[in-house]
């Protein structure tokens, strides 16, 4: 049976161990978006395909999360939030066991689009389990562990799938994911709390009219800018280590560890900051991001620069997503599903649009420099719907949520 884990300790300030469980299953999750970055020239060597067209199974994903995050959290709504958990998880081995078994493109790169849809639907509850289940005072820390779990994918899980896949073959991280995920589901069912059955069954209708707040959107605007900017970069980064920093294959992998403890540590520092002092984060983060673009940019031919830059890109790049998942949903109160999914569905906007344009600029003449010159661009953009949405907070005379 499953225990009553949903429910932290205000004198102690201690997580409830539902939040542990679910950045497990984010951590999976997490893994598989991005673990086709560090293994992109094999995929694209067995598949014969353009690398800029192996990268469209990035691509791919991101649309399908786009899609997928917002259908599946209103499909799902009056599902048992422990039933979709657990469904996800299952339909996400799925997925994976497709890929590894196929060598058509099209089918690959639907199965690629169904993980997706899966993955929307775990995040997306998953974001709403933890931030209740923590309690106001400490929803942005619980939202921080959650994004905590997709951050440690990029430190662990990409750089450990990126060596399985240079030695076992691309098809084997693609295994690996597929039997954890059903551990993870078997997990899940038994451990998250069930719904306590009490209380108005959800309404769509009212999930929707609950969106009219325009701080809403000006946040989804943010989350889709952060992330078309520095995962436009990231979804190339093998390139760009190999051809511009003349780094061997074999060293991949420690760069995207570099990277994913960046992440990690940015992701974990934003939750623990973002409920203090959200605004200070959040342009400090912004004017970090396009400044180490723009160093790339320029300094990727250096490789210990190039390696540190990198790794500050993961730290700043990923240190607003806790804080915008938390103003999102705080501004949407009354559809917090809804707008933890639309918040996933924005992010990954950003990366759909930014990874696309990056396979168009990696095919131009800028070569590998070119993806990281998109993320530069887009970055510049950030301040743009911050500002709006700083401005909009002082004229109402609100404070983050």
């Amino acid at each position: 049976m499953p225990t009553d884990t949903q429910h932290t300790t205000p004198a102690t300030g201690r997580l409830p161990l539902v939040t542990w469980i679910l950045a497990a299953g984010v951590f999976l999750m997490g893994t598989t978006e991005f673990v086709v970055a560090g293994i992109l020239p094999e995929i694209a060597g067995d598949l014969a395909l353009p690398v800029s067209q192996a990268g469209l199974m990035i691509t791919v994903f991101a649309i399908g999360m786009i899609v997928g995050t917002p259908l599946m959290a209103i499909l799902t709504l009056r599902l048992p939030r422990r039933l979709t958990l657990t469904l996800a998880l299952l339909v996400f081995a799925l997925g994976h066991v497709v890929v590894a078994l196929t060598s058509n493109v099209g089918l690959v790169l639907g199965a690629r689009f169904l993980t997706a849809l899966a993955t929307g639907a775990f995040w997306a509850v998953a974001a709403v389990v933890a931030a209740k289940a923590a309690g106001p005072a400490l929803a942005s820390k619980a939202l921080g562990v959650i994004l905590g779990g997709g951050m440690l994918a990029n430190a662990l899980g990409v750089p450990l799938g990126s060596f399985a896949g240079q030695v076992v073959g691309w098809r084997g991280p693609f295994w690996g994911l597929a039997v954890l995920a059903i551990l993870a589901a078997g997990l899940v069912h038994r451990m998250v709390a069930a719904d306590p059955g009490t209380g108005p069954i959800p309404s769509v209708r009212a999930e929707v009219a609950a969106l009219r707040d325009g701080r809403v959107w000006l946040v989804l605007a943010g989350a889709a800018v952060v992330c078309g900017s520095s995962l436009a970069a990231y979804s190339f980064i093998s390139p760009l280590l190999t051809q511009n920093t003349g780094l061997p294959a074999s060293a991949i992998p420690l760069v995207l560890l570099t990277y994913g403890v960046g992440a990690l540590i940015g992701s974990n520092a934003g939750g623990a900051l973002g409920g203090r002092r959200p605004y200070a984060v959040l342009f400090t983060s912004a004017a970090m991001t396009f400044l180490v673009l723009a160093g790339l940019v320029a300094f990727s031919h250096r490789p210990a620069i190039t390696v540190v830059l990198v790794g500050l890109l993961g730290l700043f790049g990923m240190s607003t997503n806790p804080i915008l998942i938390g103003k999102a949903v705080g501004f949407a109160s009354h559809a917090p599903t809804l707008a933890s999914a639309l918040a996933t569905s924005a992010f990954n906007v950003g990366t759909a649009v930014g990874s696309w344009l990056a396979g168009f600029a990696i095919a131009s003449s800028l070569g590998a420099t070119g993806p990281v010159a998109v993320g530069a661009c887009i970055a510049a953009l950030y301040f743009l719907p911050l500002g709006l949405l700083l401005r909009r907070e002082r004229r109402d005379g609100t404070t983050a949520a």
